[in-house]
């Protein structure tokens, strides 16, 4: 990796190459191996303890919202050619993809996911691993959206070669838009859903029952990836519990859906 004498620097030598893999042509075959590459070192970038104590370096917040959606765009890419490796019988798990699917073991902590659940993931993606551990180990019935079309025909073609026994849909749709969402117990947030706080505030009214929510967020360094955390309306929503995880891509706040007035918790960030 390239050495710089300020973080900036740093984060202005990734926005450089995120913005080529965004902007250049369409994966190709030899160019996959690049980008997994590029957001393998990135993951490793944000976790590394020397560049979190820098944090307070950084003058130009700007970067870190450029990085944030180039970052994104970038593995939306990268999990859309995994998709279609796995289709056509290739392909390995990126070190990427390998820290995601172990933040997934202990999701809910007290909050067990059981065969009597109904999981919703907002942001299922092209690589829905998320529905697909969840249903496996749980037998939970899992509902993922997303508004991305051509990620959810590639999520069904997956979910059909890895899952077909498992009971999970994806749906091109938004939440209101959803006609199951009362039957719903657990949702899943996932962490580069830009309007992720927005649409939890939405849902309070929108699901009759109780329901714990599981906001995937990075603050800090792991903002560079992740949208941040935010307040939250105490009288709708309690944080039950606050997961940091420094060898996890994102951390994860848990919060209980409020039936009655009583109100509780906060977290600043």
């Amino acid at each position: 990796m390239k050495t710089s004498t300020t973080l900036e620097e740093d984060l202005r030598f990734y926005l450089k190459r995120f913005d080529d893999a965004v902007h250049g042509s369409d994966l190709m075959e030899e160019e996959t191996g690049a980008l997994e590459e590029l957001i393998n070192e990135y993951s490793r970038f944000i976790l590394n303890e020397e560049y979190i104590k820098r944090w307070d370096q950084l003058a130009d917040p700007h970067l870190v919202d450029q990085l944030r959606n180039l970052s994104a765009l970038s593995v939306a890419k990268l999990e859309k050619q995994r998709a279609r490796k796995l289709l056509m019988d290739e392909g390995e798990i990126a070190d990427y993809f390998q820290n995601i699917e172990s933040s997934i073991e202990e999701e809910f902590g007290q909050f067990q996911v059981t065969g009597e659940s109904t999981v919703l993931l907002v942001g299922s993606g092209s690589f829905p691993m998320t529905p697909l551990l969840i249903a496996g180990r749980t037998g939970a019935r899992v509902i993922g959206i997303d508004i991305d079309e051509e990620a959810i025909i590639l999520g069904r073609q997956v979910v059909d070669r890895l899952g077909e026994h498992l009971t999970i849909t994806l749906e091109l749709s938004s939440v209101e838009q959803l006609s199951e969402l009362n039957e719903v117990t657990h949702i899943i947030f996932s962490s580069t859903v830009g309007a992720k706080y927005d649409i939890l505030d939405q849902v309070h009214g929108l699901i009759d029952g109780e329901v714990v929510v599981s906001m995937r967020y990075g603050n800090g360094l792991k903002s560079l990836f992740n949208f941040p955390s935010r307040e939250v309306d105490q009288k709708k929503w309690r944080i039950a519990e606050n997961s940091l995880r420094p060898h996890q891509i994102f951390d994860i706040l848990l919060y209980e859906k409020i039936c009655s007035s009583t109100s509780h918790g906060r977290i600043d960030e």
